[in-house]
């Protein structure tokens, strides 16, 4: 008979902990991996997908990882007590079919927050945080509440406690860096932004369906999650109207061509109609660039026809200029010097591929373009170029430098410094000149008189130029000049096509300008550019002026008179400026639907809610559209009253600008309505050669040499009129007075 072993000495109970608790801690590791991960990608999508109606900058971004800190914490707290009080299985089945909900309700909060315009009476940093914590509060504490509840669920297997709680830890902690450089790195760009919160919300979904798969609660929810799917992501007709009726898609009055989620920014190309077509070109929130379709030679943002104008004056005599661009957009300013110097080297410095892309597809840069693009940081490229010359000694230098890469609060802070602007004159020739747009309000003006002292330190000469009908308090475009000597600007915008009033600072305006960045210089170490903006937050009202415009054209559309006059009183006051348009579209709108008196009503309203002083330029058309209407309306002598006011206010205006176009163009008019055809073609031969691009002043021109019986004239104007459109490459409006001018031809 065997000797019985004797029995192996027990484990203490630590070392048996150690042996099993790999295979017991495996599912709650594996839970609060996969909650951590889901939070942080949430966490950097959030970013994103708010960045179509608020933008990416300091605000947003403060914003999400303080919302979602907070939602993280509230989760934490209720889910200690929910682990007390409930199967941690059970809790967790529901919590996760409440978080997959949760995510599908983000879409939709998101789309409603963003057109929400009770939100945008709020100054604009606290419309983002109400913005983002309507959005994003409740699946952040929704996912707080899991960690609490795994880790109950790991000590009640009888693991040591500390190591149980310093795994559990550890794996969320893994958890969110994978998610992080997952999102970041791969996912965004992969995906997009709404395919990604669809993902997560399936992930969730799955981990409720493994831990209470019996549960109808979870079943219910995993039902409404899916039809939600569908409808948000579906390809099918119904789907699509369904989903923007709740808002799982996003609505939009414009007619998107294209748009991509890049690695940098959400990027759109929109048509905005009429002929020839307008497009604009979006990044975020941000109207970057605007264009007509086929008209590279005409910029329709101030300060491009202010840069431009500089640089005809003096890029005259140079065969092959150089240009660098920093900031491509929509690629309209490259374009451009591209028309007019084919000769010279246009480099474009754009981070963003996608953007890039973006302006091959929808927005006219042909593909065969002369344009060099070079896709990383400005401030990079213009490190390597520097690096370069002083190693080799030759390197390309630029005879004008633009900076285009700045906005109102998402500023790149390392092409503001005073370092930068050092490298960059090394960059420039001896008669090299560089440009900067950027935003301020006038009335505090802190990152522009940064800018201005900063710039100081490197360039001997250095200006503003912006435009003058902008009153101090509202967001305005400036363009900076730098130079390695004095420029002179005198009257440089006279012979532009420039849209607005110019306003030149001299001497003593710029040194007052000084002293309002409390003598800050902008450094590497020390470059507060989004606090210095923090006023132009405070004061943005561009979004909600837009959408109080649209409301008030979609009642003017309907007939609604009493909706359209309280929308367009809320958008005078929240943004005059945008207003005096708005007016002039809603009345027309009612005019030309044979509504008299309303569209009377309204060319009333304005000029009893306007500031007839700081719009007095604006209010010209307005005023001549008005007795026009009365004309119309068989009320002569009213008309004729309005028509000798708008005179008089064009001469008040031309008084004080000489070179504005509009003037001169409603004289014309108002001479050609009295049948004065020889003072109508004395006026609209002076708008012609104030603004030769114009192709309406081209053909109104002509049209008064025909009334006035000069036939031979009205051919001259023709003749004159294809030749400089044929000089711009424009051919289609060339063709078309040429068919006007075939029919001059067969009348003589």
């Amino acid at each position: 008979m065997e000797t019985p072993k004797p029995d192996a000495p027990a484990k203490p109970p630590h070392l048996q902990a150690r042996s099993s608790s790999g295979g017991l801690l495996f599912v709650p590791c594996a839970t609060v991996f996969v909650s951590s991960f889901c939070v942080m990608v949430l966490e950097l999508v959030a970013g994103r997908i708010i960045a179509r109606y608020l933008g990416s900058s300091l605000y947003t971004w403060t914003s999400v990882i303080g919302v979602v800190l907070a939602g993280i914490t509230i989760g934490n707290y209720l889910g200690g007590r929910i682990a007390d009080l409930y199967k941690p299985s059970k809790a967790l089945a529901i919590l996760f079919a409440a978080c997959s909900a949760g995510c599908a309700a983000t879409i939709i909060l998101n789309n409603i927050a963003g057109v929400w315009t009770w939100l945008w009476q709020f100054n604009w940093p606290t419309r983002v945080l109400l913005h983002v914590t309507l959005v994003f509060l409740l699946p952040s504490t929704l996912l707080g509440t899991i960690s609490p509840i795994v880790a109950k669920m790991a000590l009640e297997r009888g693991m040591p406690t500390g190591r149980t709680v310093g795994d559990i830890y550890a794996w969320g902690a893994a958890g969110s860096i994978a998610g992080t450089f997952a999102a970041g790195y791969y996912l965004i760009a992969l995906m997009g932004t709404i395919s990604i919160i669809w993902a997560v919300g399936a992930v969730m979904l799955l981990m409720a369906l493994l831990y209470g798969a019996a549960l109808w609660a979870a079943r219910i929810i995993a039902v409404i999650f899916l039809c939600a799917l569908g409808i948000g992501a579906g390809p099918w007709a119904w789907a699509r109207e369904t989903a923007l009726k709740i808002g799982l898609r996003e609505k939009s009055q414009d007619v998107i061509l294209y748009e991509d989620e890049t690695a940098y920014c959400y990027v759109a190309v929109k048509s905005m109609g009429g002929n020839p077509e307008r497009r604009v070109f979006v990044q975020d929130k941000l109207v970057h660039s605007d264009i007509l379709v086929g008209e590279p030679n005409h910029l329709q943002y101030s300060y491009e026809q202010i840069m431009a104008a500089v640089t005809h004056r003096f890029a005259a005599g140079k065969e092959n200029p150089s240009f660098l661009i920093l900031g491509g957009g929509g690629y309209v300013l490259p374009r451009y010097l591209e028309t007019f110097w084919p000769a010279g080297i246009v480099d474009v410095v754009e981070i963003d591929p996608g953007v890039t892309k973006a302006a091959y597809e929808a927005f006219g840069l042909p593909r065969d373009t002369k344009v060099n693009t070079y896709s990383l940081d400005a401030r990079n490229y213009v490190d390597q170029l520097t690096e370069k010359q002083r190693r080799a000694g030759r390197v390309r230098r630029y005879d004008f430098v633009y900076e285009d890469a700045l906005n109102d609060f998402s500023v790149p802070y390392q092409l503001t410094t005073k370092e930068f602007n050092d490298k960059l004159m090394e960059l420039l020739t001896d008669d090299g000149i560089y440009m900067i747009e950027l935003i301020d309000t006038l009335k505090t003006a802190s990152f522009l008189a940064a800018m201005v002292n900063t710039l100081e330190q490197t360039f001997p000469f250095v200006t503003v130029i912006s435009e003058s009908d902008v009153a101090s308090d509202y967001r305005n475009t400036y363009v900076v000049i730098a130079a390695k000597h004095k420029l002179d600007l005198t009257d440089v915008c006279k012979d532009s096509a420039i849209s607005s009033t110019v306003w030149y600072l001299n001497d003593s305006e710029i040194a007052q300008l000084r002293t309002k960045a409390n003598g800050i210089i902008l450094t590497d170490d020390f470059a507060p550019v989004e606090n210095l903006l923090a006023p132009v937050a405070l004061r943005n009202t561009e979004q909600l002026a837009r959408k109080l415009a649209d409301q008030a054209e979609k009642y003017a559309w309907r007939g609604n008179l009493e909706k359209t006059m309280q929308k367009l009183e809320e958008l005078v006051e929240a943004d005059p400026s945008v207003s005096v348009k708005a007016y002039k579209v809603m009345a027309l709108i009612f005019g030309d639907s044979g509504r008299i008196d309303p569209a009377i009503q309204i060319y009333n309203a304005a000029f009893d809610h306007l500031d007839a002083n700081r719009f007095a330029d604006q209010l010209l058309s307005l005023r001549y559209n008005y007795a026009s209407l009365l004309k119309k309306a068989g009320k002569p002598e009213q008309a004729d009253e309005q028509f000798r006011i708008t005179a008089q206010d064009c001469w008040d205006t031309l008084t004080r600008n000489p070179q504005l176009v509009e003037p001169y163009v409603l004289l014309g008019n108002i001479s050609a309505e009295d049948g004065d055809f020889t003072s109508a073609v004395e006026y609209f031969t002076k708008a012609v050669n104030l603004n030769p691009d114009d192709l309406e002043n081209r053909f109104n021109l002509i049209q008064a040499f025909e009334a006035q019986g000069n036939t031979g004239s009205a051919l001259q104007a023709a003749g004159s009129a294809i030749q400089y459109l044929q000089s711009r490459n424009r051919i289609e409006d060339a063709q078309k007075v040429e068919k006007y001018l075939q029919n001059l031809q067969s009348q003589k």
